[in-house]
């Protein structure tokens, strides 16, 4: 592209003028510097730059308007940077730069030959000497290494200074960056490493593999706290199932130990039948269940299960029988229903069901009502019950002792 700008500017009897300022461009890029910011300031640095370069030749219009549109271009595709007004940070005050600042400026008329006005970090706009350099290299650091990011270490260069394995800075970092400043030296204080703090474990007790590998830990078994033991096997454990860690990183008690323990085989049930796979012993956690046969109301657990310490969590069912109703020809009561006992399928009920007879009373033609529960094949009538004869049941149904009407509450004693 440079070579086509040549001939364009050539054509219009530049070409000394623009091979000028291509060279200054360059070299002034590779000292980091930046160009004016405005059109104006444009001109005067390409009179400097180039125009200087002809002799017995003036800045011409027509020269500078082919000159300007080349470097618009050069700027466009990085051959150099315009410095945008305000990017640069207002120099500080006395002892807040902490640091000597070369003379303020504002453009670089206000700098003498060879000085550019250039941003100098705390000292803002300042006339710089660009190709003058900071020291290089370094002392080597007693806990750091210290590595240029620059082909040089000329003016704006930066400088990383890394901290050795175990040493951070006091900001906690590891690494910083300083940049070469116009006074020839490198910014920032020098940078010092220390030994990072490193947080002391929480001091325990020891847990012996045999223990970690038989029991279910629960605790980390810091000092000052406890822990408890549950055995992994399910066993039954012999000794303390809570330990303390003293302050000297020992155990209260002595570590406990897992014994493996067995259930016998559980108890028949009469009228009823074990679940189960037929073992001499049962181990922890194993659960057999139980069924009644027909017309047998199982009473107590359906399942029981071998704990740690060798017993069944609970003890054998029964099988509760039916009661046969002892009425035959009086209603009684059952689940709340008044009903015929013939009605009622075999005339049986389950264990545990309440049943309330009917009684007449002595004195008056009323009836009050007892209730009686069965049990495992037993329901008694009440004393106060009288079975109606078969002339009662078929000749007056209607003055039989269930079909009169309850007597008043006072009447019952």
């Amino acid at each position: 592209m440079r070579s086509s700008f040549t001939r364009l500017a050539a054509a219009d009897g530049s070409k000394v003028l623009v091979r000028g300022i291509i060279s200054n461009v360059q070299l002034k890029k590779q000292q980091g510097a930046r160009g004016p910011s405005s059109h104006s300031g444009w001109r005067d640095w390409l009179c400097k730059s180039g125009a200087r370069r002809i002799r017995n030749q003036m800045c011409a219009p027509r020269l500078m308007d082919c000159a300007l549109l080349l470097l618009s271009l050069l700027a466009l595709t990085g051959a150099l940077t315009p410095e945008a007004p305000g990017s640069c940070p207002q120099r500080l005050l006395g002892e807040e730069r902490r640091r000597t600042c070369p003379r303020p400026c504002k453009t670089d008329r206000d700098c003498s030959n060879k000085r550019q006005c250039l941003c100098d970090g705390q000292c803002g706009l300042s006339c710089v000497a660009p190709a003058r350099t900071c020291p290089w290299p370094l002392p080597p650091g007693e806990n750091s290494v210290s590595r240029l990011l620059h082909p040089t270490p000329s003016f704006s260069a930066l400088l990383e200074v890394h901290c050795k394995p175990g040493f951070t800075f006091p900001s906690g970092l590891d690494v910083t960056r300083r940049r070469c400043q116009g006074d020839r030296q490198w910014s920032g204080e020098e940078p010092v490493c220390t030994k990072a703090e490193t947080n002391n474990p929480a001091q325990k007790c020891p847990l012996p593999q045999e223990v970690t590998d038989t029991f279910d830990i629960q605790g980390d078994a810091a000092v000052g706290t406890s822990i408890r033991y549950s055995c992994l096997s399910g066993a039954n454990i012999v000794g303390t199932s809570e330990n303390y860690c003293r302050e000297n990183q020992t155990w209260q008690y002595p570590h406990p130990i897992c014994k493996n323990v067995h259930c016998r085989p559980p108890d028949e049930v009469e009228q009823g039948y074990v679940v189960a796979v037929q073992k001499t012993n049962y181990e922890a956690g194993f659960e057999i269940h139980y069924l009644c046969k027909k017309n047998f109301l199982l009473d107590g657990p359906q399942k029981v299960t071998c704990l740690s310490n060798g017993s069944w969590s609970a003890p054998p069912p029964f099988c509760r029988a039916r009661c046969l109703i002892p009425a035959e020809r009086s209603r009684v009561v059952i689940a709340g229903l008044k009903r015929w006992p013939f009605d009622v399928t075999d005339a049986m009920v389950p264990h545990g069901q309440n049943v309330t007879f009917y009684c007449k009373h002595a004195q008056k033609q009323c009836s009050f009502s007892a209730t009686q529960t069965c049990f495992d094949g037993k329901l008694q009538p009440p004393a106060c019950y009288l079975e109606p004869t078969w002339l009662q049941y078929k000749l007056f149904p209607h003055r039989l002792v269930s079909e009169l009407e309850a007597c008043e509450p006072g009447d019952v004693e």
